[in-house]
């Protein structure tokens, strides 16, 4: 029996005791007492099962306004309705994901007239991307008689996804760029076959390839001066997530993992919008999960799809088969953004050897994710011998760190060495400027 007694209930038994108090006198009032309570709870289970019937006249169901993202605050609208002749007073308690961070109450209690429907909002905070999934909708109702409290389950269990937060990786896009994200949406773009359209001259700033100076301009300006192009659209983007051990490590709250998800989704917005397409890999000692470069709406969605529930795995990974499979899948130059960590010189002598697998068909970008705490280890004054030593070993996993991006320029590469707050700002930065200099 699934029930439990009500104020009612407890009332009428409190009223039991006046003949107890007078049984010392009259002996025979103790069994009327005992005779009131075995009535009174044979009533109240006789008014459970009379009553649960009327359960059957509510429905339940779970509205979602939007789907759910990492970090967001999301609405859960419960939906009731009364089929039946008659007002019932019911108490809910929804069976949300315990993975997810409760906002407001999940409990209710009101009244649901005959022939009616009633709304309840709460809110969920996911703090982790995945499949989750919500139970039946706990409710109890007040009996006939209003003697007991039935309880039963309504509904039906509902699996959501969170995914990828989208509002994070273009508020990270207009930080990073502000206006300049327009800037290749505005130009003209040229067509396949007719190279790039002569724009205007400028002065040469260090950087620039030597084979776009105008050695005429320059030799009537006294001046180094460079002509300028318009940026090409059309052009690839891969991106390479690396789903390995380094990038299960936790700042703030947030894997490294996580931290590229978003920067990797806020450079596809900016490609989309400069008319690029961009691609992702996902690879640990496997590819993963491999997405063509492509652009859209539709595209944007199956990136998030696909990453949704993608998570690190505690091994190192195989830049060898992640860049052979690019070589393989990529017949146009590409710029290949690598999002990853190395702090040794087995993971760093792996990615440079592997990165002779891209070069010279594509243009590779190695951005590695450091920790804050390494950089401010090493800056602070120590104060114990244990701090001597911990900061000893960061700034060789530093040394190593800039050591092997030095050796990625020498291969005709692009590095970056940056924290999780900055990755989604160098990151962009460096693909407008990659397009701006018509690298690729």
């Amino acid at each position: 029996m699934r029930f439990v007694f009500s104020g009612r209930f407890y009332f009428l038994a409190v009223l039991s005791l006046v003949p107890l108090s007078l049984s010392w006198n009259f002996p025979f009032l103790r069994w009327v007492a005992l005779a009131y309570n075995i009535l009174l709870i044979t009533a109240a289970v006789a008014d459970h099962f009379l009553s649960r019937k009327r359960i059957e006249d509510v429905s339940a169901e779970r509205e979602f306004p939007v789907r759910f993202a990492i970090g967001d605050a999301n609405e859960v609208r419960l939906l009731l309705e009364n089929t039946g002749t008659r007002d019932i007073l019911i108490k809910i308690k929804d069976e949300y994901p315990p993975d997810l961070e409760l906002l407001d109450p999940r409990e209710a209690e009101f009244e649901l007239p005959a022939k009616r429907r009633a709304e309840f909002l709460y809110r969920l905070r996911p703090t982790r991307r995945g499949r989750y999934e919500f139970g039946r909708i706990a409710v109890r109702f007040l009996s006939t008689l209003g003697l007991v409290w039935s309880q039963a389950e309504i509904g039906k269990t509902e699996a959501i996804k969170v995914y990828p937060n989208m509002r994070r990786a273009r508020e990270i896009e207009l930080k990073a760029l502000g206006n300049q994200s327009f800037i290749a949406v505005q130009r003209r773009s040229t067509r396949r076959g007719e190279g790039r359209e002569f724009e205007s001259m400028r002065d040469y700033v260090r950087g620039d390839e030597l084979r776009h100076i105008s050695w005429t301009a320059t030799a009537r300006r006294s001046k180094l001066t460079t002509r300028q192009y318009q940026i090409e659209r059309d052009q690839t983007v891969m991106i390479a997530i690396d789903a390995g051990r380094m990038m299960t490590g936790r700042i703030e709250g947030e894997t490294k993992f996580d931290t590229a998800i978003h920067a990797t989704l806020a450079l596809m917005s900016a490609c989309a919008r400069a008319g690029d397409n961009a691609g992702i890999v996902v690879f640990g000692r496997r590819v993963r999960k491999y997405l063509p470069p492509k652009r859209g709406v539709e595209h944007m969605d199956a990136v998030l799809e696909a990453l949704h529930d993608m998570e690190p795995e505690l091994i190192e990974p195989s830049y060898a088969r992640a860049f052979q499979f690019i070589a393989s899948n990529l017949k146009k130059r590409a710029f290949v953004v690598i999002l990853t960590d190395v702090v040794d010189k087995d993971s760093s002598r792996e990615l440079i050897n592997s990165l002779r697998l891209l070069r010279p068909r594509h243009l590779p970008l190695v951005a590695t994710i450091g920790d804050r705490d390494l950089n401010a280890m090493v800056s602070a004054k120590p104060e114990e011998i244990r701090e001597v030593f911990l900061q000893s070993a960061a700034e060789e996993i530093i040394h190593q760190r800039e050591s092997a991006l030095r050796l990625v320029e020498s291969l005709g590469g692009l590095a970056l060495d940056v924290t999780t707050q900055t990755l989604g700002p160098r990151l962009l930065e460096s693909y407008l400027r990659v397009k701006e200099r018509g690298m690729i």
